[in-house]
């Protein structure tokens, strides 16, 4: 039998020929990644087992973006702490407040490739499968124990297979295709499994798209989402490279394994857990109401919610076509009077893009407020707090109770276009409406 894009990465970084569901691996990963969230703890866990040298300098990423910039002297402290580690350990890839968000940055530096294993002490670390690598959240001291060995466990993971279909209006994009998958699978449908994502809906999907549907594979219980590397992503990692002059474009090549490009997918012959297909025809904009990210409803059916906020941007959506797409609602509107309305760009490279578009301008117009990349209001942390009662609409990836500020505040997840759309009408909108 065959395997599947997962198990051949999981394989090729166990130094195993072979590997299948179920069974635990001993891997070395080609890069490991800590917030100001989650790196105190893993920094403190690293100290307290005697570590003094990270196993490769070159292969850990410090990234402050969730309580900055610094919201208190909690956060300052915590930054503060990270800063420390960084220099004392030498990391070429540490960035500070104000950089962007990691999930965004970490891509468009080229610090990701096909077939790379990528750890991160972060839920949404599932992002990078868009381009065809195996990436996952682990907790800080896992992350610890790694930083100072260079190696881990993990145990293989099932795989289903996610099919989309059809061609879809010009409304619709990576996060009204995942959104529409949790809503049939449900929050824990792919416990423990990877989400692979392909079919002809996936194929025209741009990067970003990809990123976006990868990000929220968590939100289904997935230990990972995965994309297989074709022509857009190779044009993609072309750009990265041509822009940063990084590793971008290339793939693993530690001593002990080498994956090319044209072997990074799927067999025919492998097994999948299950095969689900959606046909996207005639889908109209999701969105995911209150309070789980399965709760998801055409948008047509919640044009009677009012709403207080809307923030577009976080690592699900705060790239510069989100920003675009943003923008093709806002151009020569105003947000509705009762209505904030956050935009926060994902890193400062998507700022200054944006800058050079001329959307910070329409933002700006608009009424919106633009604020620096930061992970903030995404998980109430800072900035966009909602209070008691208020209704958001969100680009983000969750909306548990209490997620964005006070217990009895509501968020609505949604894309770019409907967030965008609601904040000019003051309720949810699809954004032909406006």
């Amino acid at each position: 039998m065959g395997m599947t894009i997962t198990e051949k990465i999981l394989a090729a970084h166990a130094g195993k020929d072979k590997v299948g569901p179920g069974e635990i691996v001993q891997v070395r990963p080609d890069l490991l990644m800590i917030n100001d969230v989650s790196g105190p703890m893993a920094v403190d866990a690293f100290a307290s087992v005697g570590a003094k040298r990270v196993f490769d300098r070159h292969k850990v990423a410090v990234i402050l973006d969730h309580f900055t910039p610094n919201k208190d002297v909690n956060a300052a402290k915590a930054s503060a702490k990270l800063r420390a580690f960084a220099k004392d350990q030498g990391l070429p890839h540490f960035y500070d407040a104000g950089f962007g968000i990691e999930h965004v940055v970490l891509p468009e530096l080229g610090l990701i490739r096909p077939g790379d294993l990528v750890l991160g002490a972060d839920s949404h670390t599932v992002t990078y499968g868009a381009l065809g690598a195996f990436a996952t959240g682990v907790g800080s001291t896992d992350l610890a124990a790694a930083m100072a060995l260079g190696e881990t466990w993990l145990k293989v993971p099932e795989t289903i297979r996610l099919d989309f279909r059809g061609r879809s209006s010009r409304w619709i994009g990576g996060k009204d295709l995942i959104l529409l998958a949790i809503g049939e699978i449900g929050v824990s449908g792919a416990l423990y499994c990877s989400m692979e994502f392909g079919g002809e809906a996936i194929s025209r999907l741009d990067m970003d798209g990809r990123f976006t549907m990868c990000n929220m594979a968590i939100e289904a219980g997935g230990k990972a989402g995965i994309v297989e590397p074709d022509e857009k992503t190779e044009q993609w990692l072309r750009e990265v490279m041509e822009s940063t002059g990084g590793r971008a474009g290339t793939v693993s090549d530690g001593a002990q394994f080498r994956i090319s490009l044209r072997d990074l997918r799927s067999d025919k012959d492998c097994t999948y857990r299950e095969i689900l297909s959606f046909d996207v025809t005639d889908l109209e904009p999701q969105v995911a109401a209150p309070h789980l990210p399965s709760n998801v409803r055409p948008v047509s059916d919640l044009k009677s919610v009012e709403i207080h906020q809307v923030v577009i941007g976080s690592c699900t959506n705060g790239r510069i076509s989100d920003l675009r797409a943003a923008a093709e609602i806002l151009k020569g509107r105003k947000v509705n009077r009762w209505v904030r309305t956050l935009i926060i760009p994902g890193s400062r490279r998507v700022y200054a893009q944006a800058l050079r578009e001329g959307l910070i301008d329409i933002f700006v117009d608009s009424g919106a407020v633009v604020a620096p990349p930061t992970c903030g209001p995404c998980f109430g942390g800072h900035m966009g707090a909602l209070a008691e009662g208020e209704r958001c609409v969100s680009t983000t990836n969750r909306n548990f109770t209490g997620r964005m500020g006070h217990v009895t505040s509501e968020v609505y997840l949604a894309g770019p276009y409907v967030a965008a759309a609601s904040a000019v009408a003051g309720r949810i909108a699809h954004p032909e409406e406006v």
